[in-house]
């Protein structure tokens, strides 16, 4: 079992009092059981006056087919592989009080969306979730049209991003850097609160971050706690790094696949204007 005291001493060493993270976490990267279950995590993250935001997404629950005439190119979809005729949308719209995630996300965020004191962002495929003092303030800032408001907010605000036993393809603030490098993120489709089919903001490919290691290392403090390696980076920094590197060299996020379509389409520019 891992007591609490050692995850209240892993965030103190990492993160500053009164500021936000965004957390990326593996529970079972510990290789131990959490004593008391993973809101004591959670709990030990919230201390001191933190604010913690999550990935909430919900592209699988909520996601739809591309109407004909909204299908960009360069979007990083094969749109020759789907239905001539798409199916129509089914079931209801997206609300922040759906209770649904990713399941692929993990036990921690799926803990933050539980809580009655979370906040939670309107965008029906790819929302965060906060909680704390700065929660609204973050999320506020989400749209779907702004997909990465809270990431931007987060960094404004001295933030740090944790990684709890998971690498750089899990740093979803990584699309917000491709972002400030040039590229325009990738489009996919949802429905509005009125049942409408309208497009959103995603990211993209995320395999190949970890080639962003050696710009970003300068900046990363790391702590080990049980079996699972923590690390924390300064959001406006690791944004500032990671955008000028991607703008040097925009092949340096492809990953292994030399067939992803994905990092073709995101490499190109994202999505070419209809």
């Amino acid at each position: 079992m891992i007591p609490s005291e050692h995850f209240s001493k892993a965030v103190d060493e990492l993160a500053p009092r009164g500021r936000p993270i965004m957390l990326h976490a593996s529970l079972r990267s510990f290789r131990a059981p959490i004593a008391g279950g993973v809101h004591v995590l959670l709990d030990a993250l919230l201390a001191n006056n933190r604010t913690v935001l999550v990935p909430a997404f919900t592209e699988p629950q909520f996601g739809v087919s591309p109407p004909i005439g909204m299908r960009p190119a360069r979007n990083g979809i094969d749109y020759s592989e789907l239905p001539a005729v798409p199916t129509p949308p089914e079931g209801t719209p997206y609300t922040v009080d759906c209770g649904l995630i990713n399941p692929g996300l993990g036990v921690l965020p799926a803990a933050v969306i539980s809580r009655t004191s979370v906040v939670r962002g309107t965008h029906p495929l790819n929302s965060f979730a906060a909680i704390g003092p700065l929660a609204e303030k973050l999320i506020s800032a989400q749209s779907p049209s702004d997909v990465y408001g809270p990431i931007r907010e987060l960094a404004a605000r001295e933030g740090v991003i944790v990684l709890i036993g998971v690498g750089l393809n899990r740093m979803t603030a990584l699309h917000l850097a491709e972002q400030q490098a040039g590229r325009r993120l990738f489009l996919r489709w949802a429905r509005d609160p009125d049942r409408r089919v309208t497009m959103v903001e995603v990211g993209s490919c995320s395999e190949g971050f970890p080639r962003l290691e050696p710009i970003l290392h300068p900046n990363v403090r790391t702590v080990v706690v049980g079996g699972s390696r923590w690390q924390a980076f300064p959001a406006r920094q690791t944004l500032a790094a990671a955008a000028a590197a991607i703008k040097a060299d925009q092949g340096i996020t492809r990953c292994d696949d030399d067939e992803c379509l994905l990092c073709r389409d995101s490499i190109a520019g994202g999505p070419q204007p209809t």
